[in-house]
């Protein structure tokens, strides 16, 4: 082997060593009789009809090594190397190595997605990136790749389902992941025995080490965004085939109150919007429980112009107020629920115009007071600020909670369950991260962060 040669096999050995893990790398060896080409390619960002017609193809027809290497150097857009660092960050950005008696050619054939790529529709903001995962495992490993061109991002793929054979694809920096986080998602993938796996919060329930749960212990997001963001705090992604969400984990209680424009707006904007989604789930648990603490069993709490002002406008309602706050939030998730189901064309309309007949023949007739239709509409309100719609569904179930405890006990119902609440919240974990640590994630992924850039 000349020195040449020599040099080109410690070089695709190098980077063969940084992609090592990499489940969509492609490491192929072209043979004919007059002599062979190496060929290595990452899937998931390359274009595999480009690869068989412009690189595969010409290989074959030619015959001869020596001058397929020289139309793929002619090749516009080919780029020879000879170091390792830029042929890998060429293969990262959707290149194919192409190597060959010592010379390494890097050859474009970047695949970017964007036909089949569709809006977000349940995590819109209003700055950013807006196209959202598809039910190709393909494409989405296409649109997390393009976002994270490092050779510490990872890809490991496994089968679940006996039947359904759902391919899994678990996503993680090499650099930055808790391994034991890592290992312990493993091992409940391995562990599942399932005939059929269609969605991403199918596959959340079954790997959630606590069954008797109320808050999601992982984000279910439809953004490649969150996913990329999450993979460089560290975290784990998997996704998919056929569906178009992946989950993501550890995940603690703050991340759900995080949207991703907080990313792009002043910090100090940011942080205001999440204070305010934090405030709104507050109102949704307490003030449907402190609208009956106030008007049945402490009134002398409140101002004697608001106890005579609520007691005024509950003089026709026949039944006491704890009946009264949970026929206007049942009737509130009805039409949450028929906005939900019904057609997008007629939903809007008809859950509006629903509500606002109801709301005010029920105040007409003397049935609800009107200062429960306005907590009504604050509560309905409130509940959707939060950005993740698991964590918004667990506020929506959790508020009854508060209200029962507050129609036996009153004020202090409230109090007992605010507390249980959050000695609940203090006592869970997600893959062994403490749940209710409320800030201290952003510092971590800091630290993460400078360590690995002084590295």
């Amino acid at each position: 082997m000349s020195e040449q040669q020599h040099t080109q096999a410690v070089l695709l050995e190098w980077i063969r060593s940084q992609l090592s893990g990499f489940g969509d790398l492609e490491d192929k060896v072209l043979t004919i009789p007059a002599g062979q080409v190496s060929l290595l390619y990452i899937k998931s960002v390359t274009d595999g009809q480009a690869i068989s017609r412009n690189i595969i193809a010409p290989f074959y027809e030619m015959g001869h090594p020596a001058a397929y290497y020289s139309y793929v150097a002619d090749y516009p857009g080919s780029e020879e190397v000879t170091d390792g660092q830029r042929a890998l960050d060429l293969l990262l950005s959707g290149y194919a190595c192409i190597g060959r008696e010592g010379k390494l050619c890097c050859f474009d054939v970047l695949r970017a997605e964007a036909s089949s790529i569709k809006e977000t529709i349940t995590e819109s903001i209003s700055q950013g990136p807006s196209d959202a995962l598809g039910e190709s495992l393909a494409v989405n490993l296409n649109l997390v790749r393009r976002r994270y061109l490092s050779s510490a991002l990872k890809m490991e793929f496994t089968v679940i389902g006996n039947v359904s054979k759902t391919k899994v694809a678990i996503l993680y920096d090499e650099s930055r992941v808790n391994h034991q986080v890592l290992a312990e998602l493993k091992e409940k993938l391995d562990s599942l025995k399932l005939d059929i796996l269609q969605a991403a919060g199918e596959l959340e329930k079954y790997i959630s080490s606590d069954k008797l749960r109320i808050f999601p212990k992982t984000i279910v997001t439809e953004r490649p965004d969150r996913v990329v963001f999450n993979l460089a705090e560290g975290k784990v992604a998997v996704l998919l085939d056929t569906t178009g969400y992946a989950i993501v984990l550890p995940s603690i209680f703050n991340d759900f109150f995080t949207a991703m424009d907080d990313k792009i707006h002043l910090p100090f904007v940011g942080r205001f919007l999440k204070l305010l989604r934090i405030l709104g789930v507050a109102m949704t648990l307490w003030l449907p429980a402190l609208y009956i603490a106030f008007t049945s069993y402490n009134p002398e709490i409140v101002r004697v112009q608001i106890a005579l002002l609520i007691g005024g406008s509950r003089a026709t309602v026949p039944y006491p107020s704890f009946v009264e706050v949970i026929l206007m939030m049942i009737m509130m998730e009805f039409l949450t629920e028929a906005s939900l189901r019904l057609p997008r064309a007629i939903g809007p309309t008809a859950t509006t115009v629903g509500g606002l007949i109801l709301g005010q023949a029920a105040t007409a007739a003397g049935l609800i007071g009107n200062i429960m239709i306005i907590l009504v509409s604050v509560v309905a309100i409130s509940n959707f600020l939060v950005p993740l719609n698991m964590m918004s569904f667990s506020i929506r179930v959790l508020k009854y909670f508060f209200v029962i405890a507050a129609a036996v006990l009153g004020l202090v119902g409230v109090v007992i369950c605010l507390v249980g609440f959050t000695l609940y919240l203090c006592s869970q974990r997600s893959f062994g991260q403490p749940y209710f640590r409320m800030f201290a994630l952003d510092v971590l992924g800091a630290d993460q962060r400078k360590k690995s850039g002084g590295q």
